[in-house]
């Protein structure tokens, strides 16, 4: 049985426009991520995959093309749906990790489950499962300040998986860590990937990380390199 299409990005287009000049960033770049896949977006700086990673997790709007995560055009959606697969679809893992200071590693993990779900004890259960997932349960009540920025990162995915999204969206998870630190944060995300068959989609800029994925997808000068 194949494989059903998770993420499908159509004819992708994002120009900046500054006073007179415009720039186009990203110049119709197509490409299918199917369910269960670990895939890398690659390319140097300037290449433009920063900006395919921003209009695919919602924080930017395409000038042109499609993007579609599951049956959401995410091109042609309302603003309150866009916030719906903002929570319930995608899991996000960014380089600064995200963490809010004030909040320990659970409360980190189980606040953004509380926005819609209403059972305390159940939400609770659930960061302390994926905790355990990424193997920090027994640093549940420290803060980030009191984290190592790998273990803060293993926060950060767990917060991902927590909500068990469709599809898990990490912007050069490993760009803040040392060597050692980035080769146990890409050996967590791929064994997550295998044990929950979460599809993940990475933006890499790391040639040693590039053995962990079923496959490249390699971008220059806004284009996908053939």
């Amino acid at each position: 049985m194949a494989k059903k299409i998770i993420l499908s990005v159509k004819n992708l287009v994002k120009t900046y426009v500054s006073g007179k000049v415009k720039t186009m960033a990203v110049k119709g770049i197509s490409f299918d991520i199917k369910e269960g896949e670990f895939v890398a977006l690659s390319g140097p700086s300037g290449s433009g995959k920063s900006t395919t990673f921003h209009q695919i997790a919602i924080l930017d709007n395409p000038t042109s093309g499609i993007i579609k995560i599951g049956d959401y055009d995410l091109t042609r959606i309302s603003d309150e749906q866009k916030a719906y697969i903002r929570l319930k679809k995608i899991g996000y893992v960014f380089q600064n990790y995200g963490l809010l200071p004030e909040l320990t590693a659970l409360e980190n993990i189980y606040l953004p489950l509380m926005v819609e779900e209403g059972n305390n004890k159940k939400i609770i259960k659930i960061a302390e499962n994926v905790l355990e997932e990424v193997g920090l349960l027994d640093r549940k009540n420290h803060y980030p300040s009191e984290l190592s920025g790998g273990e803060q990162q293993r926060i950060s995915i767990a917060r991902a998986i927590a909500k068990n999204p469709d599809l898990i969206l990490a912007d050069e998870p490993t760009a803040n860590l040392d060597s050692l630190a980035g080769k146990k944060i890409m050996e967590l995300l791929r064994e997550l990937n295998k044990k929950m068959g979460i599809t993940v989609f990475i933006i890499n800029h790391e040639r040693d990380f590039e053995k962990y994925f079923d496959r490249i997808i390699r971008i220059r000068d806004g284009l996908i390199e053939k």
